[in-house]
Formats: C-alpha cells, structure tokens, sequence
C-alpha cells in the first residue's frame, strides 16, 4: 500500500466510532493543552518577576544597614570604632569620585498618618530623600515637579505623593498644590508620581517623598539611613561598583570584612538568581502537565486494542488479500498517529485561546518552543503507545483472523 492508501484507510478507521475517537482526542487535547498553558504561566509569572527587578535599574545596588547604632556617632564593640551609615557617609562615598560610581542617593522611611482636610490615610509609607532618587529609582512625576536640592537645604515642608495617595486624600480633585498634613505637620504637595505596579504586599503608589532633611528632622532623627542606592555608570560596571563601593564603605565606617554591619544587594544577581527559579519553577509545571499527556497515551493504547479486536475478521482479509505485515503495522500506526496529531492540534488551540486570559493573576506568555515540542511529543506518544497494539494486529495469522466471530 502507498502512504496515501494508508493515511486514507487511517481515517477511516478513525471516524469509523466518532464517539470513542471524540474522547481519545479530548484526552490528548487535555495533556497538550495543559503542557503549553502551564508552561505559559510559568513563563508569564518569570516574566513578571523579572519586568519588576528590571524596572528597578540592573545598573544600581542597594546598601543596606544590617545592625544599629548610636545614631551616626562612633559606637565601640568589642574594642573596635564602628559607625553607622549617615547622610555625611552618604556625601562622602558620592565625593570619593569612584569610577563606576554615577550617583549615591540616600534614603530613610518611616509609616505614617496622612491626612487632607477630610480623609486620614493610616500606615503611609514616608521616604526621605535627595532629589536624585527621580533619577535613579523608576518614580516619575506625572504631574507637578520633585522637589530641589535647595528644598533639601532648607528642609523645606514639601512632598510629592503617590496616585493611590493623591486619589485618597483628594477625590474629586487634584492634590497638586494642596497642603496634606503629614503626622500633624503641614506639607504642599509639589508632585505626583505616576502610576508604578506593585508586585510586594505594599502599594507603591500610596507613598509620600520628601527632603531627607525634614524627614529625618521631623521624624526619624539624624541617625542611620535606611538604604543608600549607589547607580553605576552603565550595567556592566555594576560589579567594579559594587566592590569600589563596599572599600570605600570599609575605609568610612573603619570596618573589616568581619565586622560589616551592611549589606549590598546587585540588582543584576537578582536577576540571574530569579531566572534560575523561574527556569526551574516553568520544568516544574510543564513535567506535571506531561503527567496528563502521558495519560493521554494510555488513552491511545487502549482505544487501538479495542480497534485491533473488533476488527480482527478484516485485518484477516486483507492478509488473505495479500496484505503484508508492514502495510498493516503502518495502517495502526497511522491511525495512532492521526488521533494524537488531531488531539494535539486542538489542544494547541485551546491553549492559545486559554492564554489570553488572566489564571491566578498572572497573563500567560506562550513559549514558542512549547507548541512545537507539544505536538511532537504527543505524535510520538500516540505512535509509542500505538505501536503493541498495531504490531498484535500484524502478528495475526489471516487463518486464525478469519475464524474470529
């Protein structure tokens, strides 16, 4: 027989029982689909992830005080001089003229009441800051300006607020250039930043901004800052940076590597450490997914062995006719073949179409790869599974095929 013959006769075995070909297709659509929308979702949440470490510069490093002290004033431990990380540290790292070093912005944060005339908004996250943090961080102003060096100077009573806090406190108006009071302390509202995503537990855009002079002056005292954030000169200078920085850092505070009381995270290892858990996290859900395509398979098997023993008597007559073995191996196996190729193509669809929803919160990113390797595993399962019961209907002999009822 031709391979035309035999894709023909293929097909007519497969539509021969529409209802048990139906169900056979459905459990291989189910085991395709769900390999190509799992994958998709792992792909999405890591690229979500990822966007987020993105949009948070993979050219800056944050320093991060891991112990306190006694508010920037030398404090003796264990015999040794130590100091805490201050806004003069801060000055001092920035006017070292490091080499890989393009800005040092300070920070100190704080939760508190703010309220407008009418509306109090509890638990607001409060930073001090330098003007540089516009540019270094992802905060845009969508409408007003930042506040001035000069403002820092004077530690004027100046700020500029988040959408959700600006929509909060002024809802059927513009908050730019009201007064908010910020723990009983009035402030002009000179920005507003635009619209950030928040992948953590607090929402980034109910947060108010402010000279780190009145910060700290109002409200957290002249001590430790909370972060510095160090930019270097370009993404592939954030290691030297990184080590120019933390020298520079053990020469101010008269540190050792064993007595470091900071920590520096590389926005960049970030990244690659989330990549690797994405990466593992995706193989993760696509070898669950395999699980259903695999049963599938079994489908498959099943439903040919049915195949095979109805149709005993004509596999012995087409022997008798002078069929060979080989023209009906490849008849079953075509047929095999056919209900995965089948099954897989509408499981394609389906995920497709699944894909362009939201699951859990998260938007689906296909993976070009995944829909090829889902229809050729799920051809090479049906042929698999597909080939004992084609080789136990070429192994009939045409007298015992003939006798069967």
């Amino acid at each position: 027989m031709s391979f035309f013959e035999i894709m023909r006769s293929a097909l007519r075995g497969v539509t021969a029982n529409k209802l048990r070909s139906t169900l056979t297709l459905l459990g291989v659509m189910i085991g395709v689909g769900s390999v190509i929308l799992l994958l998709a979702v792992g792909n999405g949440s890591a690229q979500e992830v990822r966007d987020a470490i993105s949009s948070l510069g993979t050219n800056t490093i944050t320093v991060r005080a891991s112990s306190g002290g006694g508010g920037g004033q030398d404090s003796t431990t264990t015999g040794s001089s130590t100091k805490e990380i201050t806004t003069t540290v801060a000055d001092q790292l920035a006017d070292a003229s490091l080499g890989h070093v393009e800005a040092v912005v300070p920070q100190v944060s704080t939760s508190l009441t703010i309220s407008s005339t009418t509306v109090s908004s509890d638990s607001v996250s409060v930073i001090g800051t330098t003007p540089g943090y516009f540019d270094v961080g992802t905060a845009e102003i969508a409408s007003g300006s930042a506040f001035t060096d000069a403002d820092v100077t004077t530690a004027a009573k100046v700020a500029v607020i988040g959408q959700t806090l600006a929509t909060t406190l002024y809802p059927t108006g513009s908050a730019l250039g009201q007064t908010i009071s910020i723990d009983g302390s009035p402030f002009t509202v000179v920005g507003i930043l635009a619209s950030q995503s928040s992948s953590g537990i607090s929402d980034t855009n109910s947060v108010a901004i402010a000279p780190i002079s009145r910060v700290q002056r109002s409200y957290t005292g002249f001590g430790a800052v909370s972060t510095l954030t160090v930019e270097a000169i370009d993404s592939d200078s954030v290691d030297a940076a990184e080590a120019e920085v933390e020298i520079m850092l053990n020469q101010l505070l008269g540190q050792t590597e064993d007595t470091e009381t900071y920590t520096i995270t590389n926005q960049s290892s970030l990244l690659d450490t989330q990549e690797a858990s994405a990466e593992s996290f995706t193989v993760l859900l696509g070898a669950v997914a395999a699980i259903s395509l695999l049963v599938g398979g079994i489908g498959v098997t099943n439903v040919m062995l049915v195949t095979v023993t109805e149709r005993t008597r004509e596999i012995g007559i087409r022997k008798a006719l002078g069929a060979t073995r080989g023209a009906i191996l490849g008849q079953f196996l075509a047929e095999a073949a056919t209900l995965s190729l089948l099954g897989g193509v509408l499981g394609v669809v389906a995920a497709l179409i699944g894909a362009q929803f939201e699951i859990n919160g998260t938007q689906p990113v296909v993976l070009d790869y995944s829909i090829a390797l889902a229809l050729g595993v799920s051809v090479a399962i049906g042929v698999f599974f597909g080939v004992y019961p084609a080789a136990r209907a070429a192994a009939m002999r045409p007298i015992q095929a003939l006798r069967a009822i």
